[in-house]
């Protein structure tokens, strides 16, 4: 399948968005995108942004060009900020809610960034930004490091195409994963834990992923659910049950739909 992706350079034009020291958040937004875009089309997706200069559309209109483009995703790229220069570092993912196809994205993102050296601040789900209530398709907005953070611009500096081609790897590898289907339509995941504390969850899926496995929390029916993989066959499915039971863990294969 030939996936539309729009990207968003936050802010533009007489909005820089963040300043520390001259550098604005504008800048540094549409310079990754940029470059996240060329990997992608590289990889034959079809690419747009809401914006290619240093230009300011409002955010609902960014949302609007998106949605009149038919595209399967939306990614926003920001910078963060703390109250003081070096408070805080690290990447931060933000979602509309904490479930589908953007928050496996989200992790996704995290976790590749995180592999370069940022701390991972988690995915936050934010329902009230209008880039990521009004879009009618999966929407992940990433925060980049913070611009006011000196550990963080250095790796953004330094490590710029790594970071790029992280994220891009991130997309083109959650898009794919996730468009796999048997014949009857339906996926399937390994279930390894349900729980009301979400922090719970999260760490049962961190200790996972600390052992080479694909987990990924959703929210579903009031619980916390932490899964690992999504699989086109069920045979793969079971196989991976099995690997899961044999280091101990509860099990069950659920569908995905």
């Amino acid at each position: 399948m030939a996936y539309k992706i729009m990207l968003d350079p936050g802010h533009g034009g007489t909005d820089p968005g963040a300043v520390y020291e001259g550098r604005q958040e504008k800048d540094d937004a549409l310079r990754l995108a940029t470059a996240v875009g060329e990997i992608l089309r590289n990889n034959g997706y079809d690419v747009e942004f809401t914006r290619t200069s240093d230009v300011y559309d409002t955010p609902f209109e960014k949302a609007t060009k998106a949605n009149n483009t038919g595209a399967d995703l939306f990614v926003s790229f920001h910078r963060n900020s703390a109250p003081t220069a070096n408070q805080y570092s690290g990447v931060q993912s933000l979602v509309y809610d904490d479930s589908g196809l953007k928050s496996q994205l989200a992790r996704n993102i995290n976790a590749n960034l995180t592999k370069i050296g940022f701390e991972d601040k988690g995915v936050v789900e934010r329902p009230n930004l209008v880039v990521l209530k009004r879009t009618k398709m999966p929407a992940v907005l990433i925060e980049a490091g913070f611009i006011n953070s000196d550990s963080d611009n250095k790796l953004f500096d330094e490590k710029f195409y790594e970071i790029a081609n992280a994220i891009a790897c991130a997309i083109m590898e959650t898009l794919e994963n996730y468009d796999t289907k048997d014949a009857d339509g339906n996926t399937y995941t390994v279930q390894v834990g349900a729980f009301r504390n979400r922090q719970l969850a999260n760490n049962m899926a961190y200790k996972l992923r600390q052992q080479g496995y694909p987990a990924d929390v959703i929210f579903e029916n009031g619980l916390y659910k932490v899964q690992v993989g999504v699989f086109d066959d069920i045979d793969n499915a079971a196989m991976m049950e099995m690997n899961l039971r044999n280091v101990g863990y509860n099990t069950f294969i659920p569908r995905r739909y």
